[in-house]
């Protein structure tokens, strides 16, 4: 079985990482850079750089920063946000990053997933989706959490999958920053509805928050980022306690 997963999530706005709660009321976190040199020494297995505003202004990413980042990183490293094109994936991986997420793009013009898939490899396709509680079920919503779509999340990541993707990062915007913990009833409804790797993302606030997700939500990995951001715990305290407590991880 693969090891589980530790991500810290890199959101970028203006130049610099910040972190909301439930997609607003932003707050500073530090220097991207430094940020990702950072975290690789402290031992996580991945990193996710997202330009969280660029489809909700309509622009593209901000590569130049995405290749600076890459540079102080030696782990995998994703990045997304406002890719709408092939070529603009392959201007990202070129840069440096191992994998791209879309999200609004993937859902919009769901042929996007299957043309990376099929240019790049489906190992390097990663669709992002923003969930939110609605009823019984999870609605997809757009544009960094601004747009409801009406669409299941669970349906779509399902759909996903057969369009492509490698990867789902699966963001509660009900949990989003609050560190009450992540929804483990979307993350492992997600997980059953596919057979690819989901990233469980939203609301990481304690270790067991973590190790419930990568449980019982049948998380491949976690994303994390107020709680490591924030010096609440280290990624290194996290995969120790996890390891310890019978998950297979990289220490």
């Amino acid at each position: 079985m693969p090891a589980k997963r530790i991500i810290p999530a890199l959101d970028i706005n203006q130049g610099r990482v910040v972190k909301c709660v439930q997609f607003e009321n932003m707050r500073d976190a530090g220097d991207p850079v430094e940020r990702a040199a950072f975290y690789d020494r402290e031992g996580a297995d991945e990193l996710v750089f997202l330009d969280i505003t660029a489809s909700h202004e309509r622009r593209g990413i901000i590569s130049d920063l995405a290749a600076r980042v890459c540079e102080q990183a030696f782990i995998p490293f994703t990045v997304g946000g406002g890719l709408k094109y092939t070529d603009e994936m392959a201007q990202v991986l070129a840069a440096g990053a191992d994998k791209i997420f879309i999200n609004t793009s993937a859902f919009t013009t769901p042929q996007l997933i299957a043309e990376g898939a099929d240019r790049f490899g489906v190992q390097c396709m990663v669709v992002a989706i923003d969930a939110k509680k609605r009823g019984e079920g999870w609605e997809v919503f757009l544009h960094g959490g601004r747009t409801p779509t009406g669409k299941d999340a669970v349906a779509w990541a399902a759909e996903a999958q057969n369009l492509g993707a490698g990867e789902i990062l699966l963001t509660s915007m009900d949990g989003d920053g609050t560190q009450a913990g992540y929804d483990l009833e979307l993350t492992r409804a997600v997980a059953e509805a596919t057979n690819i790797p989901v990233i469980a993302s939203g609301g990481a606030g304690t270790i067991d928050h973590i190790y419930q997700a990568l449980t019982y939500g049948k998380a491949e990995a976690a994303l994390v980022a107020s709680i490591v951001h924030y010096g609440i715990v280290s990624i290194k305290e996290i995969k120790t306690e996890l390891a310890a407590r019978g998950l297979e991880m990289r220490l």
